[in-house]
């Protein structure tokens, strides 16, 4: 893996946002609802909402990395799950923060099939090694992202001490 780090800031995400939203606008795609791959596509999917006009924002909790670099043999779909009735017939444009295996983009894009009536993807970073060739892309590096969300560390712990 290259030791090559990207920094994405909120400001960058922000111009990266606006910058999908008008490559979906400028190709023509509408989508009846925008489903986001938590957690980091969250962020894309709501913003995503805004800039197209979509108010039906649905989530799937996919869960592959487990650090930097770190990742489960396969991506697992965490509950709560997706009933996939009511994805049937929409056109869908899936958000997520980025496609590196691509694999967790795959799970997904293959939950949609057969139910949706058009599914594209969307993410702010795409790796040259993803299986998933993204519709929308804001930028392709194969360096490691370090995101505005995710570089802090947790101002709590849950660790089960809670109360």
């Amino acid at each position: 893996m290259s030791e090559q780090r990207e920094t994405l800031t909120y400001e960058d995400f922000g111009r990266a946002a606006r910058e999908l939203a008008q490559q979906v606008a400028d190709d023509g795609f509408e989508a009846d609802l925008i489903l986001s791959i938590a957690r980091g596509g969250l962020f894309l999917g709501g913003a995503l909402g805004y800039a197209l006009d979509v108010k039906n924002l649905f989530v799937m909790n996919v869960e592959f990395y487990t650090g930097v670099d770190q990742r489960l043999e396969l991506p697992v779909v965490l509950p709560p799950t997706l009933d996939a009735v009511d994805l049937t017939g929409s056109r869908v444009l899936i958000a997520d923060d980025v496609a590196d295996t691509g694999k967790t983009l795959e799970l997904v894009v293959d939950f949609c099939s057969g139910h949706v009536s058009d599914v594209r993807t969307a993410v702010v970073y795409e790796k040259p090694r993803s299986v998933v060739r993204c519709d929308y892309v804001w930028k392709r590096t194969e360096a490691w992202i370090d995101f505005p969300w995710s570089t802090l560390p947790p101002v709590a712990s849950r660790g089960g001490s809670g109360h």
